[in-house]
């Protein structure tokens, strides 16, 4: 054996040959102190001392530097320095031929060299439990050594440390509150107990960021079917998020991102993230339409099908735009081959992508319009485009009742619109003279009546395709006050007049009467008288 490992095991050696060898009278080797804790590298005085009763042989068995610092009668002191372990230097004293031995228990306490929280995750899910990892290395004693694990100030758990170098856990369940909030562990030394105080040493801190991102309720509104060359606005949304303000949002149809950061809106705890959508003629067909949101170390998506189309309006045609009254005008609409048309005014034929009909046109034909609808199954939904075409048909002038009366009676006085309207086209000019003087009619204009308008007139419509007369005869009632006056004059002085007449003749006649009815009274009285004298 090398002789460094013989040193250590002396004083084990020592204590044995003392118990198995009786004492010399009772005597005994002390040591003091018995007990003595000291910081690692410090130093500690030992004094071994015998109670023998004459000149003892003392020492001091150690594999600790030591240093004979003062002696006496049957007693030494030692100083051991540099004290790193725990360690039991052994006091031996010889007396009388008889050896004693006494052991001194020496502790060393020292400071942890690392005490080290685990990283935590970089997002922890809430209601989930987070396991800490408090790495210790060093540090005794170890019976009066704790781990105390901290969140903020809060005091979570407290285990001893065991190993070296240990590792100790606690497990908490991680809420909504611990987002931002810093964990960390703590180590206590105390020693208290022996009068020396409590030793503490704190790790690093650690913030804990949680999350909650809903696995369902995830909307994506989309089209199901879009055009090529037009936009649409598709809308993703998701409630129940937390932090929202963490999450971000990828849109993409197929591989093509879509950018929807200028309009990601939150609110309380849901997002709304919108993007336009617009067709591209290289993503005709049906594509994946997708919508995820990352939140944590999450991630929650929803996809639908939207198809690209490309779907152009008909084609109607008009052999000719413009044409003359009798003329026969080809109409034809035509769209592509998987579409279905139809033309207004066409009985209905078979379905396909091409109508046609022949028209020979007439004065009722001018304006006409004609409109073609072709119809297109797109992913199940039923699409319509149209067009239309005017068709302009040339005529000579029209001027008939309808448009035209022949008579017109009026009161004078009266308020009235002259309404007569050449049709045709090109319009016709239109103009209305009285046969006699030639004075126009005011046409359209509202007018007061008077008996000046009254006569027949002479409407002539006038355009390129030929000129149309038409008479039109004007009546205007009226009455003429003056004469009303003079008749009615003219009865009353003559109704007076009779009246007068009438009553002269009778009170003439009155006169008559009386003065004959007199008369005849004067002769009856003379007769009378004359028959009365004797002859």
């Amino acid at each position: 054996m090398a002789p460094g490992n013989a040193l250590p095991a002396l004083p084990a050696l020592l204590a044995l040959l003392g118990a198995l060898l009786p004492g010399s009278e009772g005597a005994q080797t002390s040591v003091s102190p018995p007990n003595a804790t000291l910081a690692r590298g410090g130093s500690v005085q030992v004094n071994c001392s015998s109670s023998c009763d004459q000149q003892a042989t003392l020492g001091l068995e150690t594999d600790l530097a030591k240093t004979e610092v003062a002696r006496g009668n049957n007693w030494k002191a030692y100083e051991l320095s540099n004290v790193h372990k725990d360690s039991k230097p052994l006091c031996f004293s010889t007396c009388r031929g008889e050896q004693t031995m006494a052991a001194a228990v020496l502790t060393v306490y020292w400071f942890p060299d690392q005490v080290e929280l685990a990283p935590l995750p970089s997002w922890q899910p809430v209601g989930e439990n987070l396991t800490l990892h408090c790495q210790v290395a060093g540090g005794a004693p170890r019976s009066h050594l704790t781990v105390v694990f901290l969140r903020g100030e809060e005091e979570l758990n407290r285990q001893p440390v065991v190993g070296e170098p240990a590792e100790v856990t606690a497990t908490v369940l991680v809420d909504r509150s611990d987002h931002g909030v810093n964990f960390s562990c703590r180590t206590e030394l105390d020693l208290r107990p022996i009068q020396l105080g409590l030793f503490e040493n704190t790790s690093a801190p650690h913030q804990l960021r949680t999350f909650v991102l809903p696995s369902t309720g995830l909307q994506l509104v989309t089209p199901r079917v879009l055009e090529m060359g037009t936009q649409e606005t598709v809308v993703c949304f998701l409630g129940g998020l937390f932090p929202v303000s963490e999450a971000q949002v990828h849109l993409a149809l197929g591989d093509r991102r879509l950018d929807p950061m200028s309009q990601i809106m939150y609110r309380g705890d849901s997002l709304t993230a919108k993007a336009v959508l617009e067709g591209r003629a290289e993503e005709e067909g049906s594509q994946q339409l997708t919508c995820a949101v990352m939140l944590g170390n999450q991630i929650v998506e929803t996809r639908q099908s939207v198809t690209i189309y490309s779907f152009p309006a008909p084609n109607l045609t008009l052999s000719e735009p413009e044409v003359s009254e009798g003329t026969e005008v080809m109409v034809e609409c035509q769209a592509r081959a998987e579409a279905v048309v139809t033309l207004n005014g066409v009985p209905a034929g078979p379905p396909g992508p091409q109508v046609q009909f022949l028209l020979n046109a007439s004065a009722e034909d001018n304006g006409r319009s004609f409109s073609c609808s072709a119809a297109l199954e797109v992913a199940g939904q039923v699409l319509q485009k149209n067009q239309t075409r005017e068709l302009r048909v040339l005529y000579g002038p029209w001027l008939d009742e309808r448009d035209c009366p022949g008579n017109w009676t009026w009161k004078e006085g009266s308020q009235q619109t002259l309404r007569c309207q050449a049709r045709g086209n090109p319009s016709p000019y239109l103009n209305c003279s009285r046969e006699k003087d030639g004075a126009l009619l005011p046409i359209g204009n509202l007018s007061c009546v008077t008996r000046n308008l009254s006569g027949t007139y002479v409407c002539r419509a006038i355009s390129s395709r030929g000129e149309l007369i038409r008479e039109v005869s004007v009546t205007v009632l009226y009455s003429d006050h003056q004469n009303i006056v003079a008749i009615v004059v003219v009865t009353i002085l003559a109704t007076l007049g009779a009246v007068g007449s009438a009553a002269y003749v009778y009170n003439r006649q009155r006169k008559i009467k009386k003065y004959k009815l007199q008369e005849a009274q004067k002769a009856t009285t003379m007769k009378l008288n004359t028959q009365a004298t004797p002859p």
